[in-house]
């Protein structure tokens, strides 16, 4: 159980609820213990009726409705207290849930993307679903029934010791044997819970990448083929989830074989003593109710044991993630102050999971308010130069300043905080237009949310559906057009007036006419605004301060627009192939 001890901090947490809980199940346990004594009394009373001992029929009445009276007020409060035992350590695994969960998805956001390009979506989900659920089940229903086995446990045995130790010690002979089998199925389940896990994450990146792509499954007509593999994979997670329900099964039967075994003990060597003149026939009867009251705490500890099993296998998958450092930190704990200046310095980036790498000896610099044009190929390097200026990776080699300073000395919060950014695949939130856009700006207006529209070229579009800005997006905005989920990227960028812009190829989607209407309004809106531009279009190249051209992750030619028409070379070539195609067309 090494793995689960991640949450003990939770359990100190709410130690004053855990200890309530555990005492008001001790309480409760001893109420229910009055029972077999009540009853076994009540056999006493009667037998010595019958002997003769007791010759007045009346006083066995009277004894007999005491007892009565005293069994049904102890099972009312046994059933109260175990009402506020469950009150307080289920909530417990409530509240540890809770915790847990924010506690993964706050490291979720502080890992980095290499991270996430690394692992799968649906292994990512099922360990904040699937594995957390299994520790709840630990921290709640594991834990409760574990403290009401050993104080039952603990509690009947000190009763019957108490009365008849020779008899208590032929009764727990099948202890040592049960807990050889509990230590021996409890290895074999661990090893099968993990696995069971494995494939419940399998199945939920399978299901999550087939949702996602469902639009390329039905054009290239492969239902059936992504049906059959699904198939396959779920009948693979079912065998091995029998398999572990096998090993489970064994546990039941097991313990209600030694429960009857103890009563057969209980039965024949009590009878012996009760036939010696040793014990009363009240006492055995109090054994064999002690026994068959441990039947059912000791059948689920087959059933705790396979809980805690599992959840000590999907808190080691949990403590995985949990242990990885983030590669991207905040170096800063005061605030950093950004104009916007960038410079790159002999800039060298290679990306770790695929060995590219994607710059190479890169220099450049713009200040606080240009905007700086980025052109090339795809696989050239733009996009990671604006990862790169974003923290979303650390340079290997080179220096990146922003004012002057090293970007790993700058306030990762302020600097993220100052950018606005627009990816080259636009990604939507499933919510309605109107939150879309305010995710840059949460504060924004209605009036502000509409301007930005308007600036994106957007607004017309999104007044032509039914419900306007609360139109509510399919997921990543599979509802709009990728043209329509660009500008709407564009106007969540721009609503929240930072001072660095970073624009990711995000006109590609856009017809000609729409860009220039587009370029015009952020020529305004980025006055005096760090703005970076990354294209294969010399339309959104031409009006920036300075242009470089990336070929191959170094930089091939730098310049004006004019300067560049003025040299042979990529930019010019082209110029002139974008300037014949526009004419044709």
């Amino acid at each position: 159980m090494k793995e689960l001890k991640h949450i003990n901090k939770y359990f100190l947490k709410y130690k004053r609820k855990v200890i309530i809980g555990i005492l008001i199940t001790i309480v409760s346990k001893i109420f229910l213990l009055f029972t077999p004594e009540l009853i076994g009394s009540s056999i006493d009373v009667i037998d010595s009726f019958r002997k003769g001992i007791i010759t007045d029929v009346e006083v066995v009445k009277q004894e007999l409705l005491i007892n009565i009276i005293y069994i049904i007020g102890a099972a009312l409060i046994t059933g109260v207290l175990t009402f506020f035992m469950r009150q307080t350590i289920i909530n417990v695994s409530r509240y540890i849930e809770f915790d847990l969960k924010n506690e993964i998805y706050q490291q979720y956001q502080r890992l980095s993307l290499n991270f996430y390009k690394k692992n799968r979506t649906g292994d990512l989900m099922n360990r904040i679903s699937e594995d957390v659920n299994s520790v709840r089940m630990y921290a709640g229903p594991a834990i409760m029934y574990s403290i009401n086995t050993v104080t039952l446990f603990i509690i009947a045995i000190f009763f019957m010791y108490r009365q008849a130790p020779e008899l208590t010690l032929y009764t727990i002979i099948p202890l040592p044997i049960l807990s050889v089998i509990i230590y021996k199925l409890s290895k074999i389940i661990h090893k099968r819970s993990t696995i069971v896990q494995q494939y419940l994450s399998k199945l939920s990146s399978f299901t999550q990448e087939t949702f996602s792509g469902i639009a390329i499954i039905k054009s290239y007509g492969m239902e059936r083929q992504s049906a059959l593999s699904f198939d396959k994979l779920a009948s693979e997670s079912r065998e091995k989830q029998l398999d572990l329900v096998r090993i489970n099964a064994f546990f039941y039967p097991m313990m209600i074989l030694l429960i009857g075994l103890s009563n057969l003990i209980v039965i024949y060597v009590g009878g012996l003593q009760y036939m010696a003149g040793e014990i009363s026939l009240g006492v055995i009867t109090k054994f064999i109710i002690y026994v068959n009251m441990l039947t059912w705490p000791v059948a689920t500890v087959g059933w705790v044991t396979s809980i805690v099993q599992q959840a000590e296998a999907s808190q080691q998958r949990i403590n995985e993630f949990l242990k990885i450092s983030p590669e991207i930190k905040n170096n800063v704990s005061h605030h950093s102050h950004i104009k916007g200046d960038i410079v790159f310095k002999n800039v060298s980036f290679t990306y770790d999971d695929t060995n590219i790498q994607a710059l190479k000896d890169v220099s450049f610099s713009v200040k606080g308010g240009e905007t700086l044009a980025v052109i090339g190929k795809t696989g050239s390097g733009k996009s990671t130069i604006l990862d790169l200026i974003g923290r979303l990776y650390d340079i290997e080699a080179g220096a990146l300043l922003i004012d002057g300073i090293p970007i790993d000395q700058v306030n990762l919060v302020d600097l993220r905080d100052v950018i606005g950014y627009v990816p080259q695949e636009a990604f939507l939130f499933s919510d309605s237009i109107n939150n879309n856009i305010k995710f840059g700006k949460e504060d924004a207006t209605n009036e502000q949310v509409i301007q930005a529209a308007k600036n994106a070229q957007v607004h017309k579009n999104i007044m032509g559906f039914t419900k306007g800005y609360e139109t509510v997006l399919g997921e990543r905005g599979i509802t709009l057009s990728g043209g329509q989920k660009q500008r709407v990227s564009i106007a969540r960028a721009i609503i929240k007036e930072p001072q660095i812009l970073l624009f990711d190829d995000c006109l590609s989607a856009v017809d000609t006419e729409t860009e220039e209407k587009i370029l015009n309004n952020l020529k305004k809106l980025t006055v005096g605004k760090t703005t970076i531009i990354v294209s294969h279009r010399i339309s959104a190249a031409k009006n920036a301060d300075k242009i470089i051209i990336l070929d191959d992750g170094r930089i091939k030619q730098a310049g004006t627009h004019e300067t560049l028409l003025n040299t042979e070379g990529y930019y010019k070539n082209l110029y002139l192939k974008q300037l014949s195609e526009s004419e044709n067309s």
